[in-house]
């Protein structure tokens, strides 16, 4: 209802269990998928890796009422780049979700904090060295900082299109497929200390 009720927001498909989604998902691509983790059957965190894998541009919200850290590791892990409590108010979901679309990481304040939390506590390992370029650097620094695309365009003073081009360059030499894994490997490995 909150959806389909907004100027601008279109809900596409409505799904009981991870398996109706899978089987139905190509019909309707949509924007961005709202997953919660507690499903019948398939849990949300399995369904959406499978997703990333078959479209991995594709991104996932996870809105569920789970805040273990576990949980919250495991999704953003599997390729969900935000990560909402079912309590989080409507206009902040919907602000999430087009903050989601822009490039951005949403996550709810308690879950935020627990992310911080547990990336203090991995321990990077020795000398890893990805051969990022000071330009990558600064701009793999802006994400960790919490900016999307179009605000790190603009504190770097280039294009929306070339801050695609060094993100690619950055998930390749990283080795992942999201600004989250990007950021949590940011993080993991001190890269932007």
């Amino acid at each position: 209802m909150l959806i389909d009720g907004t100027d601008g927001f279109t809900c596409v498909g409505s799904y009981r269990s991870m398996e109706e989604a899978l089987d139905k998902f190509e019909a309707n691509l949509p924007d961005v998928l709202l997953a919660d983790i507690g499903l019948p059957g398939m849990n949300g965190i399995e369904g959406v890796r499978i997703l990333k894998v078959r479209h991995a541009s594709l991104t996932v919200l996870m809105l569920t009422v789970y805040e273990d850290d576990e949980r919250i590791f495991d999704a953003l892990c599997a390729g969900a780049c935000g990560y909402l409590v079912k309590k989080t108010p409507p206009a902040r979901l919907l602000q999430s979700i087009t903050e989601a679309i822009d490039g951005g990481a949403p996550m709810s304040p308690e879950i935020a904090r627990r992310v911080v939390s547990l990336f203090r506590q991995i321990r990077p390992p020795e000398h890893e060295n990805y051969h990022l370029t000071p330009h990558e650097l600064r701009l793999l620094k802006l994400l960790v900082e919490g900016h999307n695309y179009k605000t790190a365009a603009a504190e770097l003073g280039v294009t929306f299109n070339t801050v695609c081009f060094h993100i690619k360059q950055i998930y390749a030499k990283l080795q992942v497929h999201s600004k989250s894994e990007a950021v949590a490997k940011a993080l993991r490995n001190r890269l932007t200390n």
